[in-house]
């Protein structure tokens, strides 16, 4: 498979597909659940959420915090993680311009 061709497309076409690729793994999007019930920053326990080792857990919160997802600061030896609002309003806005674009379709589709 080739190599993606990133300047082809809009930086918006490339940051929304940024932040897809991040949520396109069970455990990721676990992770987000996660973060999510807890309400507040979470500092260490979500290995123990996934059945997953930690290394792994840290490679999916690396890869959701490299996208922007994710929030993390260092407090002590741990690190604490948060939803990044801004990544969930954009992907909001994402979806619902989409799914306005269908519902505008006047055609009766397949």
């Amino acid at each position: 498979m080739g190599l993606t061709k990133t300047e082809h497309y809009t930086e918006a076409q490339n940051k929304t597909a940024l932040l897809l690729k991040a949520l396109g793994h069970p455990a990721r999007v676990a992770i987000i659940e996660h973060l999510l019930k807890a309400k507040s920053c979470v500092c260490g326990d979500i290995v123990s959420e996934l059945p997953l080792a930690q290394a792994t857990v840290s490679q999916h919160l690396k890869e959701l915090k490299n996208a922007g997802i994710i929030k993390g600061t260092v407090e002590g030896n741990a690190v604490c993680y948060c939803l990044d609002e801004r990544a969930i309003e954009y992907l909001n806005g994402y979806f619902a311009a989409l799914l306005d674009g269908v519902r505008s379709q006047n055609t009766a589709c397949c």
